[in-house]
């Protein structure tokens, strides 16, 4: 990826549903390189994040969608749920193209992210258990480290309580990741 220029730019709205194939498709693709086809860590339309789970995140108000631009062609996405009161920030999506991985862009991406925000004092991020590229990339490229893993016994105390358990929602064991910029 010597030379070319990864940006960040605004979603458009003629763009939005794309956008969320994209990440649908990333997150995918991910599962079926750790577990195979025979997935079981879906939700009831077979996808591991939900359509519902990021249009919640698009439209926050607090939250800004951007897509990574690798020259002019979009290859992947990010959304940021900004606080502009305490600076602790916190990245709700991440993705990158399965065609585009291994080139860099992640990294990239991530660097243009703390440029956008230099005022960060805290980053904070969660991923599932087996999503070992992310992992990886969290701790390893952007310095993030491991602070709580989220299970059964567990639970994410900002998740909404479930009405109804149901084992076919997704992955329920995520790690969470924290970056001190500045105390």
């Amino acid at each position: 990826m010597k030379n070319a220029t990864i940006t960040l730019s605004p979603l458009r709205e003629d763009d939005r549903e794309q956008f969320i194939l994209d990440n649908q498709w990333a997150f995918q693709y991910g599962a079926m390189m750790e577990f195979g086809r025979r997935d079981d860590h879906t939700d009831e339309e077979g996808e591991i994040i939900s359509r519902e789970t990021i249009e919640h995140c698009m439209d926050d108000p607090k939250n800004e969608t951007y897509r990574i631009l690798l020259e002019d062609k979009a290859v992947g996405g990010v959304i940021l749920a900004i606080n502009k009161e305490t600076h602790h920030n916190h990245l709700e999506i991440l993705f990158v193209a399965p065609e585009a991985h291994g080139k860099g862009i992640g990294f990239a991406a991530w660097q243009a992210v703390e440029a956008l925000h230099p005022e960060t004092r805290i980053w904070e991020t969660c991923t599932p258990y087996f999503e070992k590229r992310n992992i990886h990339f969290y701790v390893n490229k952007c310095g993030f480290h491991i602070v709580e893993f989220f299970h059964a016994l567990h639970a994410d105390p900002n998740s909404p309580p479930e009405e109804e358990p149901c084992d076919d929602e997704g992955p329920d064991e995520m790690f969470r990741f924290v970056k001190i910029m500045r105390p």
